[in-house]
């Protein structure tokens, strides 16, 4: 044991990427000021490579179907906890919402604050993604980022952008924030993909 840090005894290994250690706490881990967002603030936008532009209030999110998600989360710091709860609208629920373009290839992650995280068309879209606004059962933490973050379970935890408010289509992929200051576009935990080459 090193601090809050462990490598159990008899982990499983295909739930660990490579480099990483499990921590049973939740770091906090924010570039720049912490936003305060309250629910009723929230005006979360739809806009680029779309068919119609679209604008949800915090009430049309919650009208949304509501899903839960248990997932493992790893930090391209190199910790990672197992088993974390979140409750909120599946990706693909919320673009059943939305028309895409046929030019759309990527999606740039617009967030209070003024963060940004790139991902492809077929990174973001699939099952598993959640835009979040639970943490095991109850409102997400602001410096989790509250009211809502998108969880990105394959790809490192920067994915997974706090306090977001938005979602630009692209028809070709524009870097996000981490991106463009030595980050790997992509980011995927099994493959070590921490930093550009």
């Amino acid at each position: 044991m090193f601090g809050n840090f462990f490598k159990p005894k008899n982990l499983d290994t295909s739930r660990v990427p490579p480099g990483q250690v499990l921590t049973e706490k939740f770091p906090v881990l924010t570039y720049g000021p912490t936003p305060t967002v309250r629910p009723e603030e929230v005006r979360f936008e739809i806009k680029g490579q779309v068919e119609e532009a679209k604008t949800f209030s915090w009430q049309d999110l919650m009208a949304l179907p509501q899903s839960d998600l248990t997932a493992d989360f790893h930090c391209v710091t190199r910790w990672s906890k197992l088993d974390v709860q979140w409750s909120g609208i599946r990706v693909p629920d919320l673009m059943q919402q939305v028309k895409l373009k046929p030019q759309a290839r990527a999606v740039l992650v617009h967030c209070y604050g003024g963060y940004t995280t790139n991902l492809t068309l077929e990174d973001f879209l699939l099952e598993q993604n959640i835009l979040a606004h639970k943490l095991f059962g109850q409102p997400i933490p602001r410096d989790h980022g509250g009211p809502m973050r998108l969880i990105v379970p394959h790809l490192y935890a920067w994915k997974s952008a706090k306090w977001v408010r938005g979602l630009e289509f692209l028809d070709q992929e524009e870097l996000g924030f981490w991106e463009v200051n030595g980050y790997h576009r992509r980011g995927d935990p099994w493959k070590e993909e921490r930093f550009s080459d």
